[in-house]
């Protein structure tokens, strides 16, 4: 044991505490500065973390084959840069940007026909909850059958995956809009697809949103997780599982950071586009 490794992460600890407690009671002079402040405070907590990892790892000796250190891993990826990018681009660019596109905008569209048919609001929805906690170790085995070992295989597992999060939030959300504002459009002779389009999808956008950042965690998952059951030889999942009966744990971590990154990215950018969208809204203007 390193004992000296294990003060320096406690020390550290506490001064990143002692940073991130004085920033978050700074008084912002303006908006950039709140920004900066936002952005600098997870910066510091993942610093930290990594500090504390690397320190732990290397203090108590514990075997890379367990826990790899975060300089283990970086080295890694620098080493693996050519695998990691064909991996991302089989896994992120096709299968779960393909599938993703396609699943939420089909659950949409169907969202808009359950909105005019109270037929398939009763009868479909309720399958929607069904379908919904089908577990992906029985979906993806089917898909691979049907669809083959590539992309679209995964992709098929993320259409699945992200169809009923969507669909029920857009359902969910068309109905928000209060009794008085549906009224007022009436007043004004609005029809169905004017007051669609006019008050009920603006009011349904957080609803929708929250749909499409949910899903674009989930849509990364079910396709690396589609990829044990079968996939050409590259794609996260694939790479893995591979690594890991390699006993390979530095790649499989380094797969993982990629993946961790990739989806923070595809969320932020969804992010960035609810706060275009729905600018107006009370969320957004008093953040």
């Amino acid at each position: 044991m390193n004992a000296g490794l294990l003060l320096f992460a406690v020390v550290f600890w506490a001064a990143a505490w002692a940073l991130n407690e004085w920033l978050v009671r700074l008084e912002p002079a303006g908006r950039t500065q709140a920004r900066l402040i936002d952005l600098a405070v997870p910066v510091v907590f993942g610093v930290t973390l990594l500090v504390i990892w690397e320190c732990i790892v290397r203090g108590f000796s514990i075997p890379s084959v367990l826990l790899p250190p975060p300089s283990m891993i970086a080295s890694r990826i620098a080493a693996s840069v050519p695998t990691l990018w064909a991996d991302f681009r089989q896994t992120f660019l096709k299968a779960v940007l393909i599938g993703y596109a396609l699943g939420c905008g089909a659950g949409f569209v169907v969202a808009i026909l359950i909105d005019r048919s109270p037929f398939l609001q009763r009868g479909l929805l309720p399958l929607g909850n069904f379908f919904s906690a089908l577990p992906i170790i029985g979906v993806a085995p089917i898909m691979v059958m049907w669809f083959g070992f590539d992309w679209p295989s995964k992709a098929a597992v993320v259409i699945v995956m992200t169809f009923f999060p969507i669909l029920v939030n857009t359902v969910q959300g068309l109905a928000a809009a209060s009794a008085m504002e549906r009224d007022l459009m009436r007043t004004y002779a609005a029809s169905y697809w004017q007051t669609l389009f006019k008050l009920r999808l603006p009011a349904a956008a957080p609803f929708i949103f929250n749909a499409l950042k949910i899903n674009s965690t989930l849509a990364l998952i079910g396709a690396i997780v589609a990829e044990f059951f079968g996939t050409p030889i590259v794609g996260m999942g694939f790479r893995i599982s591979t690594e890991v009966g390699r006993m390979n744990i530095d790649m499989v971590w380094a797969e993982i950071a990629v993946a961790a990154l990739a989806g923070s990215v595809f969320y932020g950018v969804v992010a960035l586009a609810e706060r275009a969208v729905t600018f107006w809204h009370p969320s957004v203007r008093g953040g």
